[in-house]
């Protein structure tokens, strides 16, 4: 079994996902192999919420130039959880 602290690897905080926190929604970068059921249990795990829904998505990475030479980011996958009414927040997002 794998470890919650594996499946979610950071929250993503930007401007789109501090406007989906109204809605509960919060969002994660997660491991690529990570499937929806792992990461709505190691969601409930880390923050002790009930989770409603996951949705899930492939990221491709942006191709970089430095001068002649090109590169490209990893590929990373993304995840947005949403809680369900009766749950409670999850704090990490509220001083952001």
């Amino acid at each position: 079994m794998k470890d919650p602290r594996d499946i979610i690897i950071s929250p993503i905080i930007s401007e789109k996902s501090m406007d989906q926190t109204e809605e509960k929604k919060y969002s994660f970068k997660v491991a690529k192999d990570a499937n929806k059921i792992e990461i709505r249990n190691a969601v409930e795990a880390i923050f002790d919420v009930k989770v409603q829904k996951v949705y899930t998505m492939n990221m491709t990475g942006k191709t970089k130039r430095r001068g002649y030479t090109t590169g490209k980011r990893p590929d990373w996958k993304k995840a947005i959880v949403k809680l369900t009414d009766d749950s409670k927040t999850i704090e990490f997002f509220e001083g952001v």
